[in-house]
């Protein structure tokens, strides 16, 4: 449950750089858990989370991960990456772009992850950037591995949209919707993709 520290840091964030978080709430506790369901329950699985922001993501992840497992993730603003590690000390936190997800993670000695989840806000991005973050995605994940963001409903007839849902089909072999999550503000819902393509609009 976010608490009223992490919607002060949240706030923080959004008037420092609105166009990099692109939400008007952090994801609540219905979608976070929807988002961990890629998580391994078992054995020693790596996650990553992309754009983790206060950690709605992160504490649904932290209940389902085994403890042999290693969670990190990837945040670019600075301030939350300091409230990230001192609210989750069992998160190794990355201050780092997720476009260069693979040097990041090769410079803490992972080649390969499990599952990789996104709160990152797609469709304020430039396609080139979609592309070049799927890229990543799909060079690390394990021939097993899941891939997971979201969707705001109210905007998934917008251009960006569509855009966005159209290059994640190319870029991965199948690419499932979730049911609608209207506990979330504002309601939501969540594509599970797996088998990257590694296609031309991917690659």
């Amino acid at each position: 449950m976010t608490t009223f520290h992490d919607l002060r840091v949240f706030l923080g964030a959004v008037r420092r750089q609105p166009a990099a978080v692109g939400a008007i709430a952090p994801s609540g506790p219905a979608l976070a858990g929807l988002l961990a369901t890629v998580v391994p329950s078992t054995g020693a699985p790596t996650v990553v989370e992309l754009g983790p922001g206060t950690g709605s993501a992160t504490r649904a992840v932290q209940r389902r991960i085994p403890a042999a497992g290693r969670h990190l993730a990837v945040e670019l603003d600075s301030t939350l990456v300091g409230h990230l590690r001192s609210s989750y000390p069992r998160l190794d936190v990355i201050h780092g772009d997720a476009a260069e997800l693979g040097k990041l993670l090769a410079d803490r000695g992972v080649e390969e992850v499990d599952a990789v989840i996104s709160g990152l806000p797609w469709a304020l991005f430039p396609q080139d950037l979609q592309r070049a973050i799927l890229r990543q995605v799909g060079a690390v994940l394990t021939p097993a591995g899941a891939f997971t963001t979201f969707a705001y409903v109210h905007a998934l007839g917008m251009k960006q949209a569509r855009q966005f849902r159209a290059l994640l089909d190319r870029s991965f072999d199948e690419v499932i919707v979730s049911r609608v999550v209207w506990a979330n503000v504002p309601p939501a819902i969540s594509y599970v993709c797996r088998r990257p393509t590694m296609g031309d609009d991917a690659g």
